[in-house]
């Protein structure tokens, strides 16, 4: 029988809150982890749409430091610690467990071209540091690169322990869950990150827990703890109209970005839409609008 995960359930990840000055605002994370946790989340991520690639490496130190200062012991606590090299990894991965996170997650890195064997000694290297788990996560589906194959990720947690666990996002997404399934025999721990969009799919494939945005995160948790119930009905009537909000957040980091931050300034999570520039992707008055008709819909389906 397969061990209980670390980590597992419904993990959203923290979108960043600036100030006018571009400053991280730390008061505001925390209300954003309050209401995650409020609605029933079991765990925080740091990832790359906490806009990772636009922080500093001392705001990426110091958000491991308060990250599970603001959980408070409601939930775990994974950190995001993929860089351009091994040495800059493991700093953060150190960083991360001494601070108090339950896992770490890295991508391997995007600038380099690397050979597989290159990419399992990157990740080997971050297993060795530490003690608790590391995610190895794919990407590729929305960040572009080549996709690890599903033979390399088996491989890591065959060769060096089970504390190697997996967030596939290579593409088509179904069909590679279900092929790492297999390989691992069952025996792995995968999480999703559709940001809901595939969720329902994902979870009849066997993911122990999925990593969505915090903007939708109490659509997310329902439909969650329904496909737990096994009440298909309830799961499918929160999913329709959630679904369609992400399907306008596609297709790539940007866009996700600027109609979740327009979600959570909506809620009264956030006090403004900033995303540190340049960026992709701007809000247009069209997409917002068919954001509020969607996102009224959801509500009504959840009250």
């Amino acid at each position: 029988m397969k061990e209980q995960p670390k980590i597992s359930g419904v993990l959203p990840v923290v979108h960043m809150p600036y100030r006018d000055n571009d400053a991280i605002d730390f008061d505001v994370l925390s209300r954003e982890v309050d209401h995650v946790f409020d609605a029933g989340a079991d765990g925080i991520v740091l990832a790359l749409a906490s806009e990772l690639t636009r922080l500093t490496n001392n705001e990426r130190f110091e958000l491991s430091e308060k990250l599970p200062q603001m959980a408070n012991g409601r939930g775990t606590v994974t950190i995001s610690v993929g860089a351009e090299t091994t040495y800059q990894a493991v700093k953060f991965a150190e960083a991360a467990e001494k601070a108090g996170a339950d896992a770490v997650m890295a991508v391997p890195p995007f600038i380099a071209s690397l050979s597989g064997e290159k990419k399992f000694d990157y990740f080997k290297s971050i297993h060795d540091a530490i003690t608790i788990p590391l995610v190895v996560q794919d990407a590729s589906g929305y960040m572009g690169g080549e996709s690890m194959s599903v033979e390399l990720q088996a491989r890591m947690r065959t060769e060096l322990s089970p504390r190697i666990y997996y967030k596939p996002e290579g593409l088509p997404t179904g069909p590679t869950l279900s092929k790492l399934q297999e390989a691992l025999n069952n025996e792995g721990v995968i999480f999703e990150g559709s940001g809901g969009f595939l969720l329902i799919d994902s979870y009849r494939r066997g993911v122990d827990g999925t990593m969505s945005g915090s903007d939708l995160i109490k659509g997310i948790v329902e439909i969650w703890r329904a496909l737990e119930q096994g009440n298909d009905a309830r799961a499918y009537e929160v999913y329709f109209p959630l679904a369609a909000i992400v399907l306008l957040q596609s297709p790539n980091l940007d866009t996700y970005l600027a109609i979740e931050k327009y979600l959570l300034v909506k809620q009264g999570i956030f006090k403004n839409q900033k995303v540190r520039k340049p960026t992709s992707y701007d809000l247009d008055p069209g997409t917002a609008a068919e954001v509020d008709r969607l996102f009224g819909k959801l509500e009504t389906v959840l009250n």
